[in-house]
């Protein structure tokens, strides 16, 4: 994952080993994968920025099942980026954060970004999401976004004060702050009952 913090990038150089584990992929993001999924196969962008790519699972997916003209896999975890390199060389695989992404403005029809957009200075990372899309194409972005505060600070807490979560208003009215219209919401059915949901977003540049 991409993480603005001296503290996040370092601790995912760590568990880049374990992280592809079927145990941890299948209970903990790829059920939010699949909506992705669902929702790239509906915009058919050509050319793709998975930011946050973490190992480049839900990338080389990306690269495998759409087969976009380019892709490519953002992430500022050095250890993560080493296990997608291995992983695809046919994905262009950057190092960067996500405030300052290493691409030109308006070179890619989509922006997809799966449970990592929380460690993230929000309002700059939209502003870069929205700065390297072309016109008329979209932000895709899984996260939590709880409902209450108290959600809110147990979620931090667990992320070691390195994390925030936007609740989904939060999240509607950063999306219009940085540009983007036409935003949708969709819920993703996953354990965490109705103060902790999982959203797919997606929004128009």
């Amino acid at each position: 994952m991409v993480s603005t913090t001296n503290l996040v990038a370092p601790l995912f150089d760590r568990v880049a080993a374990l992280y592809d584990l079927d145990i941890v992929q299948r209970y903990t993001y790829r059920i939010e994968q699949n909506h992705v999924m669902t929702k790239l196969r509906e915009l058919r962008p050509t050319r793709i920025l998975d930011v946050g790519c973490g190992t480049g699972l839900l990338t080389t997916r990306m690269l495998d099942e759409l087969s976009p003209a380019e892709i490519y896999g953002c992430d500022l975890s050095e250890g993560m980026l080493a296990k997608a390199e291995a992983r695809s060389a046919q994905v262009n695989w950057l190092h960067g954060r996500s405030e300052d992404l290493p691409l030109p403005d308006a070179s890619v029809d989509a922006v997809t970004c799966t449970e990592s957009f929380h460690f993230y200075d929000k309002p700059a990372a939209l502003a870069e999401f929205h700065r390297v899309l072309a016109p008329g194409g979209h932000a895709v972005i899984a996260m939590i976004n709880p409902r209450l505060v108290p959600a809110q600070r147990i979620l931090n807490w667990q992320a070691f004060g390195q994390a925030g979560w936007p609740s989904p208003r939060e999240m509607r009215r950063l999306l219009i702050g940085a540009g983007f219209h036409d935003i949708r919401q969709s819920r993703v059915p996953r354990p965490g009952g109705p103060l902790i949901p999982n959203y797919v977003w997606v929004a128009a540049r």
